[in-house]
């Protein structure tokens, strides 16, 4: 079951008094979306190489990324969604985040007595490639889980330390790849629990949790991405029988 709301989740998910795990990719930092804007686009067009230590120019240098056509979040606004969802929340918190706010994520959490751990990696080698040469490539997004530090929870079990693969084109730019989201949801819920993801994009979340046989209820402030994610589901999606 997939709950698809509009509007902004401070709203929208009011109703929510209680869920069995959030999950979802919030939009990063501001330091984050801009290096995004200003960069070259050369992954759907020349994949990335090395010759003599340096890579490949594109084939169009002139071509650049979509830009990102949603608000960043600051410090104070991952404390206010922490603050907002933490009491809400029974299980685990996993949030997609860029690497400056997860020490903001982590005091947030902590002040709501969860265990966090170490930020896990999404490795997508060749996602992102520095045409400037001043330094390494990002290839990694930043993923902060947290847990009550109570029972069941600090007995679930072992958990992969990272995920790895492929990230292909989306229609909402940082949109995650649905494997991803789908081995995400295995690994923080059980079969029909109740996850929430108050940032919908294109509903990559809300279809994995479909998928894996549990509930959803998300929600999306953009009336474009909101429409994007309303014609996904409603193109249908496979649960796993196993």
């Amino acid at each position: 079951m997939i709950d698809l709301r509009l509007g902004r989740w401070q709203d929208t998910l009011a109703d929510v008094t209680t869920c069995d795990a959030v999950i979802c990719d919030p939009p990063y930092s501001a330091r984050t979306h801009e290096g995004h804007d200003g960069s070259t686009d050369v992954r759907a067009k020349t994949g990335w190489t090395r010759a003599d230590g340096y890579f490949e120019k594109p084939s169009n240098p002139g071509s650049t990324r979509r830009s990102i056509n949603y608000t960043t979040l600051t410090p104070d606004d991952v404390r206010s969604f922490v603050d907002s969802w933490a009491p809400r929340c029974r299980g685990w918190f996993v949030a997609f985040t860029s690497h400056d706010l997860v020490p903001d994520y982590t005091a947030a959490l902590e002040a709501h007595d969860r265990y966090v751990f170490a930020p896990l990696p999404f490795f997508s080698p060749g996602s992102r490639v520095r045409l400037s040469g001043d330094g390494p490539s990002s290839w990694t997004c930043w993923i902060v889980v947290a847990r009550p530090r109570a029972a069941p929870y600090a007995k679930w079990g072992t958990l992969p330390g990272g995920y790895a693969g492929t990230s292909p084109p989306c229609e909402v730019v940082g949109g995650k790849p649905e494997w991803l989201m789908r081995a995400i949801v295995r690994d923080y819920s059980r079969p029909g629990d109740l996850i929430v993801d108050p940032f919908c994009g294109s509903g990559t979340t809300a279809l994995a949790a479909a998928s894996e046989g549990r509930r959803c209820i998300t929600s999306e402030e953009l009336p474009a991405h909101h429409e994007i994610a309303r014609k996904r589901i409603a193109r249908g999606y496979t649960p796993d029988l196993f």
